[in-house]
């Protein structure tokens, strides 16, 4: 298969914290248009895997393809402009800015205003625990309202790649499923979608695929009706 083939390719993809091993030839494929997750329990390799794709964490082993473009050594900031948005754990964002001034950070500098004002509009509509609230310092917020808000400024930018590591940690159960309709929405949208989850059950039940790494690690992958099945996953979290 020719790396065309893929929205997104891991290809044998090995990295290092130090002189500890933290992945070790992890591959996994997301076609394009595809939502799939990445699960593993604490400590398995999920950000990890997160970080090597985003160009925070140098690679010494494998290579990274995105739309057919090895991305392997491209550091975070040239990958926005190849449509690659990103969904850090813990949202990141600047308390003491404005939410339409922390989506704006997402947005194409050299954009025109004009084109934003459309664009958040569209993207308003999909968030409507934050579309009142756009002139609100991101700091006041509860955490699930900016939790909305670190997607929101990830798709201003119309990414034909998302990547999301932990969108769902610190949500309450029943945020969890709506902020996760807003994700298989955007996907239905035609974005792919690489989710790193540790909530299976949930992501599950909105990807079309799956892997599971344990100790940085790929040990299972399959559509999500043969994950649900897998008795390793049922042991871990079902």
């Amino acid at each position: 298969m020719g790396e065309t083939k893929f929205m997104l390719k891991l290809d044998s993809v090995s990295t290092n914290y130090g002189v500890v091993a933290m992945l070790r030839d992890v591959s996994l494929t997301l076609q394009q248009g595809e939502l799939t997750c990445l699960l593993g329990p604490n400590g398995a390799g999920k950000t990890t895997t997160f970080r090597a794709i985003a160009g925070l964490l140098p690679l010494v082993g494998g290579k990274i393809h995105v739309m057919g473009a090895d991305i392997s050594t491209l550091r975070t900031e040239a990958l926005a402009p190849r449509g690659i948005g990103f969904v850090p754990e813990g949202r990141r964002l600047f308390p003491d800015l404005s939410v339409v001034e922390n989506i704006r950070l997402g947005f194409d500098a050299s954009g025109s205003m004009d084109v934003f004002s459309t664009r958040l509009m569209a993207v308003s509509e999909l968030f409507p625990h934050i579309k009142g609230k756009l002139r609100q310092q991101a700091g006041t917020l509860s955490g699930g309202e900016q939790a909305m808000v670190a997607l929101a400024r990830a798709v201003i930018g119309t990414p034909k790649l998302l990547i999301m590591d932990e969108p769902s940690l610190g949500l309450s159960p029943k945020l969890i499923d709506e902020y996760f309709e807003i994700v298989a929405e955007i996907n239905r949208g035609g974005t792919s979608i690489l989710l790193i989850e540790q909530n299976a059950e949930t992501a599950l039940s909105i990807a079309h695929s799956g892997y599971l790494i344990i100790k940085g690690s790929i040990v299972a992958k399959g559509s999500s009706a043969e994950l649900i099945e897998n008795d390793l996953v049922r042991k871990l979290y079902l």
